[in-house]
């Protein structure tokens, strides 16, 4: 579907409920080089996040970021993440005039995606109807400064890109990398060059964040430093919410949502918001 109207409209994989009222809208948003198949369990079917979620009664917004897909004309450099994420903010709020929302929005983010939800849960969210509330914000493969191994970035499989996204084979299912590259885009040059200034920005969009917050590397995590003194940095940063959990997924990489964790993964992030809604005045008891 396409989100948004004028000259920057977004593309979107929607999903819904088969039957019943939408009880929230889960926006997952892609990482870098991605796409929203990524959300989809483009090889096994039971990691799709898409069908857990509707199944539980969630309609799920799979987004592409400004700067991929439909919008790639309109932005052919893309956008920096806060820039993308106020983007994003009015598309959604767009979608909310025409379109049952239930209880309200749920974030999930990964890798880069991560980065920009982090930055639109710190957009204006009122929370006065659930048309205007976020409910919660689940980060994952999304940290603060990144390893040594990753401090070069690299692109290319020959530069380590493929250890650091991916860690052992042995974490995902047969056919995984040949059906990941249907998933690659290129990335916009205003996303690359906001890599290195992440660790720079982090706190500051940390502290913006009013919501429940939950974050989640794989055991295989390459990317980003996750020492326990690191990891307690990262959830002292949202001064804004109450103190997030930190949770470390066994037998998983960077994709966590293609690789065999990615049910536990979805189910654990499902019941995140549940939680949230639960909190929610408009959620169950």
């Amino acid at each position: 579907m396409v989100l948004g109207h004028g000259r920057c409209r977004l593309g979107a994989w929607r999903a819904a409920p088969a039957s019943g009222a939408t009880r929230s809208v889960l926006v997952a948003v892609h990482g870098r080089a991605m796409s929203p198949g990524y959300f989809a369990g483009p090889v096994a079917p039971h990691t799709s996040l898409l069908a857990l979620a509707t199944s539980l009664g969630h309609t799920v917004l799979a987004v592409e970021r400004p700067g991929y897909g439909l919008s790639r004309a309109a932005l052919p450099h893309g956008l920096p993440l806060a820039e993308q994420a106020g983007l994003l903010r009015r598309a959604l709020a767009d979608y909310a005039d025409h379109h049952p929302v239930g209880a309200g929005f749920f974030l999930l983010g990964h890798s880069d995606g991560g980065k920009t939800a982090l930055h639109l849960a710190g957009e204006s969210w009122s929370g006065a109807t659930p048309l205007d509330r976020l409910l919660g914000l689940d980060l994952n493969g999304c940290g603060w400064h990144y390893a040594p191994a990753a401090a070069h970035f690299p692109d290319t499989l020959a530069g380590g890109a493929g250890e650091l996204n991916w860690g052992p084979l042995r974490l995902y299912p047969g056919g995984t990398f040949r059906a990941s590259r249907a998933l690659l885009r290129e990335v916009p040059a205003a996303e690359e060059a906001e890599t290195g200034r992440w660790p720079a920005r982090f706190p500051a969009a940390a502290a913006r964040v009013r919501c429940p917050v939950r974050l989640t590397f794989g055991a295989y995590e390459g990317w980003w430093r996750l020492d326990r003194d690191e990891l307690a940095a990262v959830a002292a940063s949202f001064t804004g919410t109450h103190r997030p959990a930190v949770e470390r997924l066994p037998e998983a990489g960077h994709n966590l949502s293609l690789g065999l964790a990615a049910p536990l993964y979805h189910a654990r992030a499902l019941a995140f918001l549940e939680e949230c809604l639960a909190a929610s005045s408009d959620g169950p008891g």
